[in-house]
């Protein structure tokens, strides 16, 4: 499965809406600086996101940005097949060239992807990191 770097990205700030919104918007630089992605590429990114209907924006001092729609509902494969436009609605479709031996298996691979992007959502995301990660955390206590 490929994923331009402008889906990684998106990923990655929908994932932080996600796990760090709440009612009130996250700024673009807070999202930039926990993410490590570039500002003003963050900015281009979430218009287009935006537009997909996967985020709401706020004007003035108390701006930013909201999830549109509650982390439950919306699924990685949405996300990527906005970003990236998924052809035929596949992900990780290859470019293959012509009919051979592993067409099939190729193409089986592509929708058991398909299948778990489909089916996993930022907030199932949100929460397998903050369980896989809240069992590291060391105990100082003496």
């Amino acid at each position: 499965m490929t994923i331009s770097v402008k889906g990684e990205y998106a990923l990655h700030a929908l994932y932080d809406l996600a796990a760090h919104g709440g009612p009130a918007p996250s700024k673009i630089a807070e999202i930039a600086r926990r993410q490590k992605i570039p500002q003003k590429f963050l900015e281009l990114i979430l218009a287009g996101l935006k537009q997909g209907g996967f985020v709401e924006s706020r004007r003035g001092a108390d701006g930013g940005y909201l999830l549109a729609r509650s982390a439950d509902e919306i699924t990685i494969g949405e996300v990527v097949r906005h970003i990236d436009g998924g052809r035929n609605g596949a992900i990780g479709t290859a470019k293959r060239r012509g009919e051979n031996p592993f067409t099939e298996m190729w193409d089986r691979v592509d929708q058991a992807v398909s299948d778990v992007v489909d089916q996993t959502t930022l907030d199932e995301l949100a929460l397998r990191w903050k369980e896989r990660n809240g069992k590291y955390i060391p105990n100082w206590d003496i």
